[in-house]
């Protein structure tokens, strides 16, 4: 039986310019890097960058990390502050900032976790929810 993520592995251009990225600017855990690779940390997560050509992303694919709720406002300015981008404004329900990484990964930030989710569609339902 699966027991939930082991780690996420993405593809970046340039090493150092994401390790910079991700542990400067976003706050992960930096811990080894080698010729082409480097492994970070955030929370419980292990997070590898692995230099490789990163696909286009066009889609709504993404990776959300928790924040608490509290720590969203700064957190956000912080990160804004310095020119980072966003990808998209949050109009669903609670606080969620949208942003990319150097090589275009889409991120989110956000506050909540699924039970809270599944609450809020009790109220307000999207459009043909079905309860599996």
């Amino acid at each position: 039986m699966l027991l939930g993520i082991n780690h996420i592995t993405i593809a970046v251009r340039d090493l150092e310019r994401s390790i910079l990225f991700y542990r400067d600017i976003l706050g992960f855990t930096a811990h080894v890097k080698w010729d082409n690779s480097a492994y970070l940390s955030v929370g419980e997560l292990w997070f590898c960058l692995s230099c490789d050509d990163p696909c286009s992303k066009d889609d709504y694919s993404h990776i959300a990390f928790d924040i608490a709720p509290d720590q969203f406002e700064d957190f956000k300015a912080r990160v804004l502050s310095k020119g980072v981008s966003q990808w998209k404004n949050n109009k669903s329900e609670g606080l969620s900032l949208y942003i990319l990484d150097p090589d275009g990964h889409k991120l989110e930030i956000h506050v909540d976790d699924l039970q809270s989710r599944l609450l809020t569609l009790v109220t307000k339902p999207y459009k043909e929810l079905i309860w599996l």
